[in-house]
């Protein structure tokens, strides 16, 4: 696109640097900003640090697996008659980069309210239909009905009052448009309390500190992997916790604490997880009847709806 074709996408001027934007970094909410200030640290931290793309590709795989394409063929066809697509909490951009080699007949913008919109725009400045924000994705510069594709995958359980992202996000929807979004899921009670008293703890420790605890957390996941037990566990419905066969790690994790940890990413990734879920102060989670009444409520199509214990994800048209 030229940049007046650009610029015809937006209800305001946009004065991009080059494949950037700055449209706001500042929240006029505290724990939107204090949530932004830890996605800042989690990604300029990761980008200096990671040594392996085994997180992106599994990141990849789990896009295809968790919104029904099934393939990469199945997500290309979907992209094919798409033609502005966002990447709604971009993060490090390497999803809104693959978006726009697998569809380049399109324009891609990768957005993000922390800092990593600005290495994102660094790191893949060499696609040409690949632009970048920073800004609030609950309050985007586009026009309404200017969008045929929006992923917005594990973001928007962050922003200031996520139901009030869905609205928005949904309004900026072509007539044909679609759109795919992931929201947290609610776990068993010791889990959700514990991470309640995060949401709040986070405010009084820094970033060193939560890093340390992090750090411990991948320890911890990694002891629990590698002991390799499994036991039947009972059904205790007044926690919340769901009987059958558990690995010892994976018991711990859904029903207790998030101790993540996988053998192939690197102990940064594994660590920039867990800071991911305890650092920042904005992670709500739903129930699926909680999160598909968000789409009833705007009279939107559920085109495809999975459940997990981690998550709900969905993708809607109106």
């Amino acid at each position: 696109m030229t940049t007046d074709q650009l610029q015809n996408l937006f209800s305001v001027p946009v004065k991009f640097n080059g494949n950037i934007a700055i449209i706001n970094n500042i929240s006029e909410h505290f724990n939107q900003t204090q949530t932004n200030n830890s996605f800042s640290e989690k990604w300029v931290k990761l980008d200096a640090e990671s040594s392996t793309n085994e997180m992106e590709v599994f990141q990849k795989n789990w896009v295809l697996d968790l919104y029904g394409f099934k393939s990469l063929d199945g997500l290309k066809a979907f992209l094919s008659d798409k033609k502005v697509i966002i990447d709604a909490g971009c993060g490090l951009g390497y999803k809104s980069a693959w978006l726009a080699e697998l569809a380049p007949h399109a324009t891609v913008f990768g957005i993000d309210f922390s800092e990593a919109a600005i290495v994102a725009a660094k790191r893949y400045e060499h696609i040409p239909n690949v632009f970048f924000f920073r800004g609030d994705i609950a309050n985007l510069p586009f026009k309404k009905e200017t969008l045929d594709f929006i992923l917005c995958d594990q973001v928007i359980h962050h922003t200031e009052d996520p139901k009030k992202t869905f609205a928005h996000l949904s309004s900026l929807l072509t007539p044909r448009g679609k759109f795919a979004c992931y929201v947290y899921a609610k776990k068993a009670l010791p889990r959700e309390l514990v991470d309640d008293h995060f949401r709040k703890a986070t405010h009084n420790l820094s970033h060193e500190q939560m890093w340390q605890f992090s750090d411990q957390l991948t320890e911890l996941g990694k002891r629990l992997t590698e002991l390799n037990v499994k036991f039947e566990c009972p059904d205790i419905p007044a926690l919340g916790i769901k009987g059958g066969e558990y690995d010892i790690q994976r018991f711990i994790y859904w029903n207790f604490i998030k101790c993540f940890y996988h053998p192939k990413w690197t102990k940064q990734e594994n660590d920039s997880c867990n800071f991911d879920w305890y650092s920042p102060s904005n992670a709500e989670r739903y129930s699926p009847e909680e999160f598909k009444q968000w789409a009833y409520n705007l009279n939107l199509n559920i085109d495809f709806f999975r459940s997990e214990e981690a998550a709900h994800t969905v993708i809607v048209s109106k």
